[in-house]
């Protein structure tokens, strides 16, 4: 059985389908490229996998269960982590700050305990502290735990974006553009950190526009165009896809 499963998913504003009755399967501990033109799609998938849209049709089922109608604090909270094409950073906060406020889905203590730091909240909240520094270790970024995020170079913010939906916990994480902007050496540290968050257990769908990333990174394809699914299979045959190259890597480039 699929970790994540999409059924007959349609995604219409007013007359437009963004998503057209799509079917789509993501395995666990796979990285699963999900590539196509601009506006195929892609990132309208991730908001309505997310909670943020609503799908007009059609299910997304997590783990056996719909998720289709839940919230995405709800979302967040059942194992599913995402990153945006945009940067959602706290630009003002430090790279510790943004990461521990990421973990504020998974606190257990009430607020009221938090409020009065009773010794249960004092002791959740040095364990945050310390799962906070363990993801910036992971990620490379400790030596910068006190830098603000607004003077990180971009591909320094794109990965404490990641280090930020790594703090929900995700067994699922979607990233949206995650090498998009880098230097070819940003590129390579990010595509080596991908690959060993999947080998600690997490699975990853990747929306990117660097065809020669996706090649390298992903052990399967999606390709998404005018809303629907038009190839799906191993980066070698999606390469080869005549249907592909027409719609989208012929225009971009592999």
């Amino acid at each position: 059985m699929a970790l994540l499963e999409i059924r007959n998913l349609s995604k219409y504003f007013g007359g437009l389908a963004a998503i057209n009755d799509l079917d789509m399967d993501v395995f666990d501990s796979e990285i699963l490229g999900l590539i196509g033109p601009n506006g195929a799609g892609k990132t309208t998938l991730f908001n309505v996998i997310n909670g943020f849209y609503l799908p007009t049709s059609g299910k997304v089922i997590f783990k056996g269960k719909e998720i289709s109608k839940l919230r995405p604090h709800q979302i967040s909270e059942i194992g599913i982590g995402r990153t945006f094409q945009l940067s959602t950073l706290f630009m003002r906060s430090t790279v510790f700050d943004n990461v521990f406020t990421g973990f504020h889905i998974n606190y257990e203590t009430g607020l009221l305990r938090q409020f009065l730091h009773s010794p249960a909240a004092r002791k959740e909240e040095e364990t945050i502290k310390h799962k906070a520094m363990e993801i910036l270790q992971f990620m490379g970024l400790a030596s910068l735990k006190g830098e603000l995020a607004q003077n990180l170079p971009h591909g320094h913010q794109r990965i404490l974006g990641i280090c930020i939906a790594l703090a929900t916990n995700p067994e699922l994480l979607l990233l949206d553009e995650p090498v998009t902007g880098m230097n070819p050496g940003e590129t390579l540290t990010m595509i080596d950190s991908i690959r060993q968050l999947r080998d600690r257990g997490i699975t990853i769908v990747v929306v990117e526009h660097d065809m020669k990333a996706v090649m390298s990174l992903c052990d399967r394809i999606v390709v998404l165009n005018y809303g629907r699914k038009i190839a799906d299979g191993l980066p070698e045959k999606i390469r080869e896809n005549k249907e592909v190259i027409e719609a989208y890597l012929g225009r971009e480039g592999a």
